[in-house]
């Protein structure tokens, strides 16, 4: 069948800025067991095509047991269980008229003047929707197979094909951050559809972001004010309350509302719900923020208990760290539904120029969504949202509050090669804890999984995928909903893409080394003598299972297994 388709010393003024109390905190980095180092085995399986390169887009579609994967100037579709088995292909090149266009403009023929596949997004039953950069000159098509009914990928897709974007299709309205012109300069959060929405072009709305993700919240579940549901997207960016001779780059959260329709006079076709929030992930000693690489969202069924997980790397060229932060979705939520705004200020001979806005608020609320309250005032939609809220939030969208993580203090603080992505698995174990096990790609082709126990980050292993020293681009998780312990971590680069079972149980020879390894799907099976998966029912055969992950403790371990 066919395939789917395709300096000023600045210390003492970040010292204020930022905080000195974080100056006391102590990442959680101590490991009790070492990493473990492996080469690329028979549990690792590759896909990569001579002459094909970019393998940095993926779509999981469980109802085809496909991976969807996008790279420059081709469209694979991988059988899910096997990536090695190519089911389809499909090519999408540049034409000869755009590439001669591309490097018109000074542009490199053969690195940026290619299609790069940037965005797949599954639409309604099979059809798919993705845009590549398609030599600077974004396009977009739906498809179950390539058709040749193209359309303007401008703020949809980079222009750019090393430039970062992010995007997210929420009830098939599709939600995208990125550039609306060639140079890169008219960074734009844009929805396309039902009614066309963006961001103001204005510094202090998006100053040279780096978009990194997005994803939606169904915050109008179980919602007693009848709230909306949220987009959030995640970003770096200049900081405009700052004002030093270098530029200060910070990380950001932002949010808009799906139900926005934008305003009637003021902020007309443009978000009225639009805020951003500095997002805080300090490490003890004083240095620059740390900018933001990678999200994933940890959803729950209470949309109140999910958590963001984020990567973020340090922006001195002389400081090789990296770390991971976690953040409630209430906390983000909090800071955005009760705190306070930054006004901008013009004092001489100062650092801050935006300090905390202490004045009256208009109702309604400034950047709120449409909820009960609204309602039950005549404000049934954005259209009709007073004009003096409307100018409140175009000239002040950027909230005082930074959001804090949730344990205060970074999950995890990494010197050595940067990390690059990271997705979290949610595991329930054999005394019926959960915890969140994070596998974290690096600059330089390695995977790490690490789990925090009470507040301990534990490193279980680090894997080597890639033979190339070359940085992670992609990692994606699937779990199969036949086969429920069958969890696989994929992982693309520019090289190839590469498919890797969550947990090797068996690698673990004896009791002892299978319950130090203190791998949250690792358990030593007593009357099979051996290391195996951990059943995902609750009570699954756990009785006669041994595993000891926040003590490490191998006491009940049978003589006979040492």
């Amino acid at each position: 069948s066919h395939f789917l388709h395709h300096n000023r010393n600045v210390t003492a003024s970040l010292s204020r800025m930022f905080g000195t109390k974080l100056l006391n905190l102590q990442p959680c980095i101590v490991i009790q067991r070492a990493s473990m180092f492996l080469s690329l085995d028979n549990n690792v399986i590759t896909f990569k095509e001579e002459g094909v390169w970019n393998y940095s887009t993926m779509l999981i579609r469980e109802d085809l047991g496909l991976l969807v994967l996008g790279a420059r100037e081709a469209v694979y579709a991988l059988d899910i269980n096997n990536i090695s088995v190519a089911k389809s292909k499909v090519l999408w090149k540049v034409t000869e008229e755009k590439q001669k266009e591309c490097t018109s403009k000074g542009k490199h023929p053969d690195i940026d003047c290619r299609n790069y596949v940037r965005m797949l997004h599954q639409m309604n039953g099979s059809v798919m929707y993705m845009c590549g950069t398609n030599a600077f000159s974004p396009t977009c098509d739906y498809m179950l197979k390539l058709e040749g009914k193209q359309e303007d990928g401008r703020g949809k897709c980079p222009f750019d094909p090393f430039q970062r974007s992010a995007s997210v299709m929420a009830d098939q309205d599709l939600y995208s951050a990125s550039s609306l012109n060639f140079l890169g300069s008219e960074p734009v959060i844009l929805r396309t559809s039902p009614i066309s929405l963006r961001t103001v072009f204005k510094s202090s709305w998006l100053n040279e972001p780096n978009f990194v993700y997005m994803d939606v919240v169904p915050e109008s579940e179980d919602s007693p004010e009848g709230d909306d549901d949220k987009v959030y997207m995640f970003f770096s960016e200049n900081a405009v309350e700052y004002d030093f001779y270098n530029k200060l780059v910070v990380s950001r959260v932002a949010r808009v509302c799906k139900g926005d329709m934008g305003g009637q006079r003021t902020l007309q076709r443009k978000w009225t719900s639009f805020l951003k929030a500095r997002l805080d992930c300090s490490v003890p000693e004083p240095s620059l923020p740390y900018i933001i690489q990678d999200v994933f969202q940890v959803r729950h069924k209470k949309w109140r208990k999910s958590v963001f997980y984020a990567v973020f790397t340090s922006q001195s060229s002389t400081d090789r760290s990296s770390t991971v932060c976690a953040y409630d979705v209430t906390d983000i939520s909090k800071v955005f539904s009760r705190g306070k705004f930054k006004t901008e200020v013009t004092v001489e001979m100062s650092d801050v120029k935006w300090v905390t806005y202490n004045g009256e608020l208009p109702v309604p609320r400034p950047g709120a969504c449409i909820n009960n309250a609204a309602r039950s005032s005549g404000i049934m939609q954005s259209l009709d949202i007073p004009d003096k809220t409307l100018q409140f939030i175009r000239d002040r969208p950027l909230m005082d509050d930074a959001v804090r993580p949730i344990t205060g203090k970074p999950l995890l603080l990494k010197r050595g090669p940067l990390l690059t992505r990271l997705v979290v698995d949610h595991v329930t174990v054999s005394d019926r804890e959960s915890y969140h096990v994070m596998f974290v790609g690096t600059e330089n082709g390695y995977v790490q999984k690490a789990v925090n126990y009470d507040g301990e980050m534990h490193i279980i292993e680090e894997v080597k995928l890639f033979q190339n020293a070359e940085p992670i681009e992609v990692l994606r998780l699937h779990q199969n909903q036949v086969l429920v312990c069958f969890v696989q971590l994929y992982a693309g680069s520019a090289s190839g893409v590469v498919q890797m079972p969550v947990s090797n149980c068996s690698r673990y020879s004896s009791c002892l080394d299978c319950v130090l390894a203190r791998d949250p799907y690792c358990a030593w099976d007593v009357p099979a003598q051996r290391c195996s998966r951990l059943p995902t029912s609750a009570d699954d055969g756990k009785s006669n299972l041994i595993q000891s992950l926040k003590d490490g403790d191998a006491t009940r371990c049978p003589t006979i297994g040492f």
